[in-house]
């Protein structure tokens, strides 16, 4: 009796530990990296002869739709889209209304790119195209190509590439007003494209960065790379479309009071050349201005007198044949301006740098025989100044050495403003480092098709360090860069005005063309690499 209680017991026990192992032992078990399939669909995909309005298609589990306006591809374009549900709830189907009235004898794709997932673990199911054709057969020609930046390294995502039909009904503005016979996007992560399921045909090639989704070209916003020539399909060649923004023409915008002695003209394209011209509002006298460049915005601004007791302006601006009049009320508001001098280096002057001071007003005087530099023997050294009116600077130029010590001082009355205001006492010491703390670039081009060129130097931080521009010479020498990792950039100055040059669709021509080199370079302090650049095999 005794045994089978000792019996029981140990049984008990042993019964009690494993139960509470178990429970210590509980997991969620793998990860599902698995992605949601089609069970069925109806119609079924690839289905011809298609006459309804409604797609049904099932899935072996719970699914989720996300950023749908942005990954869902329909190919021809619909002027109406469809209604898909459900949208934002978790469902084992999707359910397509189509709300336009389907071509004849056209096959439809809809590529949800990464739209559906599954609702635990947002597995996608990607790339997922249904296909249909109101036809008698699938059309399955195929066209491919990639996309590039024009100008830029970095290559804009969510490109959309299109088809259109070359026929008699196709012009220059079609693709302003029209949508195109087919359509496909880069989405967020390629720079290739494939155009699917085409009909056999004679095609222009066009692609958008399409700021409005609309399949329609707006020159204000978006970007644009097409061919100068049409193509046809099929065709094994791997087309490669370059983007870029085109220059839009010359237009005045209506200026703005920015202040009591402020104006603000904005304007759209090109404006060199654009002058202001203010007048009381009876229009019979011209007030005295000055007029500036705002940095990093298209708009000029207009400098004013203090005191104006008007109340409005005639605002005349005109640029080579084009004037336009505009009256902008005047009204009293705080003075905001006043003489102020900034020093865009403080302390430190690289060899390549000019020393920079910047105005917050425009200045109309510059008396240089109140201006000093000296170094750090107290040595007067000589300099030459030169303002820049637009852009409100004054820059200084003189030779400078290892390891010195250099002071400018600006006595009182060197500058005067607009507004007769000058400037107190200004002093500003830099220093210069010694050669060995720089590094010097040796450049040799390769393969040049033609000439001049533009070389440009880019830092890490995307600004051009130091330029080149040769009309024949292939080895350069770009001595004393800052230590940093450089990317090249070359481009053909085809029109010989030192300026990179955009675009233009309508008048069919590309832009001046742009080389990368492949590689970036490590330039540092006491270091002398020499790098060769192929243009012809840049990127």
């Amino acid at each position: 009796m005794l045994k089978n209680r000792i019996l029981l017991y140990i049984l008990f026990t042993t019964a009690l530990f494993a139960s509470c192992a178990k429970r210590g032992a509980i997991t969620g078990g793998p990860k599902d990296t698995i992605p949601p399939h089609i069970i069925s669909s109806s119609p079924q995909n690839m289905s011809t002869q298609f006459k309804g309005s409604e797609i049904r298609i099932n899935f072996n589990e719970y699914i989720k739709i996300k950023d749908i306006n942005k990954q869902l591809i329909i190919s021809p374009p619909m002027d109406t889209q469809p209604y898909i549900t459900p949208m934002g709830s978790a469902s084992k189907f999707i359910n397509i209304k189509i709300k336009d009235t389907l071509k004849e004898n056209t096959t439809y794709s809809f590529n949800f790119g990464q739209s559906i997932t599954d609702n635990n673990e947002g597995n996608p199911y990607s790339q997922f195209k249904f296909v249909f054709s109101t036809g008698t057969y699938i059309d399955s020609l195929t066209l491919n190509g990639r996309i590039k930046d024009a100008y830029s390294n970095k290559t804009d995502n969510f490109v959309t590439v299109a088809l259109y039909e070359a026929d008699e009904t196709f012009n220059d503005s079609t693709i302003y007003k029209q949508r195109p016979r087919y359509v496909t996007n880069t989405l967020d992560s390629m720079v290739q494209f494939s155009l699917q399921n085409l009909k056999e045909g004679k095609y222009h090639l066009i692609a958008l960065k399409d700021a409005n989704n609309n399949y329609k070209f707006d020159p204000k916003s978006d970007k644009i790379g097409f061919l100068n020539q049409t193509i046809d399909v099929p065709n094994d060649t791997i087309y490669q479309l370059e983007l870029f923004q085109e220059k839009r023409p010359y237009k005045p915008r209506k200026p703005v009071q920015v202040n009591s002695n402020r104006l603000y003209a904005g304007y759209e394209g090109d404006y060199r050349g654009m002058k202001v011209v203010v007048k009381n509002g009876e229009g019979t006298e011209v007030i005295p201005t000055l007029t500036t460049k705002v940095k990093d915005k298209d708009s000029l601004q207009v400098w004013l007198p203090r005191k104006i007791t008007a109340d409005s302006l005639k605002v005349t601006v005109s640029n080579k044949d084009s004037i336009k009049d505009f009256t902008v009320k005047f009204k009293e508001m705080k003075t905001a301006d006043s003489l102020k001098i900034d020093a865009l280096q403080k302390g430190g002057l690289h060899f390549r740098e000019k020393f920079t001071l910047s105005s917050l007003t425009p200045l109309i005087s510059i008396d240089s025989s109140k201006i000093s530099l000296i170094d750090k023997d107290s040595l007067a050294l000589k300099y030459t100044l030169k303002y820049d009116d637009l852009k409100q600077e004054l820059v200084f130029d003189f030779e400078k050495k290892e390891e010195q010590k250099y002071t400018f001082t600006l006595l009182p009355g060197a500058l005067k403003d607009f507004y007769e205001k000058e400037n107190d006492t200004l002093s500003y010491k830099l220093a210069t480092k010694t050669y060995i703390d720089y590094g010097n670039l040796r450049l040799t081009l390769q393969n040049a098709k033609r000439f001049p060129i533009m070389v440009e130097v880019i830092g890490s931080g995307g600004k051009v360090e130091a330029f080149y521009y040769t009309e024949g010479e292939t080895k350069i020498n770009f001595d004393n860069l800052v230590p940093d990792k450089y990317t090249l950039r070359v481009y053909y100055d085809d029109n010989k005005n030192r300026q990179w040059d955009t675009g233009s669709y309508m008048d069919k021509i590309q832009p001046e063309e742009v080389i990368y080199m492949p590689k970036t370079i490590d330039v540092r302090a006491n270091w002398d690499p020499e790098e060769t650049f192929d243009i012809k095999g840049g990127g």
